[in-house]
């Protein structure tokens, strides 16, 4: 019997945690009654990941496609989800695992993008020249997930008309939020959207919109919008139905659970995933 298990970040906002079981549960009709299909955390909320594999198990699983929900490549889809993956192969070595990829840099993601953007009121054909859109990301320690960020803002330039399309990070790296609106408004913007790059709501969500409060009133001339997340949007829902076909048919191109590279790396790792709910500081601006 076959399994799909799905793997969010995880989050300190019960809302957030709630959002992904709602959003995989909207998606369940797409596979019959004969596969399982199970959601766990990466942190914060239970069940962890080896919770989740162990579950697909008890009900009978041979082959089990992990999916991570995440945006991009970084530390915990390139580490901790194939840590975990391993000590399941240990655990369970009559049982088939099958890495499927993150969502990375998908055609799709520039659709909720601009959804999105129409939504605040914006007319993608017609942009004015003095509003700047400065896309949002989590920021991390993984210089690949940080450059991708860049290369989805410089994306995002090209598939509409703004003339400003700005990165930034919420936390870790910079440029952060603030650098990036002033940034913005460096280059002649009288309107910033803050669009997030955030895949549900959560503590960052809601940190952004006192944010953008305070930026309404520390630059009075300028008008600031904040955009929605990307939430329960149809084209994530193909994505998501895609990544898990790509598994189930092991046609993945690309993931890291047979990289060489990971396994040097799990040395400087102080620590795996397993459910537990502190030190961990990514929801930290």
């Amino acid at each position: 019997m076959k399994a799909i298990l799905f793997v969010g970040h995880g989050s300190k906002d019960h809302e957030g945690n709630e959002q992904v079981l709602q959003f995989i549960e909207s998606i369940r009709k797409n596979w019959d009654d004969s596969l399982i299909v199970q959601t766990c955390f990466l942190e914060f909320e239970r069940p962890t990941v080896n919770q989740g594999i162990d579950a697909c198990v008890d009900q009978g699983a041979s082959h089990i496609a992990v999916i991570p929900i995440m945006l991009l490549q970084a530390g915990h889809s390139k580490i901790h989800i194939p840590a975990a993956i391993d000590e399941a192969k240990k655990k369970y070595p009559f049982v088939q695992f099958t890495y499927g990829r993150p969502i990375g840099v998908h055609e799709e993601t520039f659709e909720i993008l601009k959804s999105r953007l129409t939504e605040i009121g914006e007319n993608l054909d017609h942009t004015n020249s003095d509003t700047a859109v400065l896309l949002l990301g989590r920021g991390g320690s993984d210089p690949d997930a940080n450059s991708d960020l860049y290369k989805i803002a410089r994306l995002l330039w090209e598939k509409t008309n703004y003339r400003i399309v700005e990165p930034a990070f919420m936390g870790v790296t910079n440029p952060l939020t603030a650098e990036g609106v002033e940034r913005c408004i460096k280059l002649g913007a009288k309107k910033v959207i803050i669009l997030p790059y955030f895949l549900f709501t959560g503590i960052l969500m809601k940190r952004l919109e006192e944010m953008v409060r305070t930026f309404q009133h520390q630059y009075e001339a300028t008008e600031f919008k904040l955009a929605g997340y990307f939430g329960y949007h149809p084209k994530l829902q193909t994505i998501l139905i895609e990544r898990v076909e790509e598994a189930l048919k092991g046609e993945v191109k690309m993931n890291c659970d047979t990289c060489q590279y990971r396994f040097a790396a799990m040395e400087h790792v102080h620590h795996h995933h397993h459910g537990h709910d502190h030190h961990h500081h990514h929801e930290h601006v």
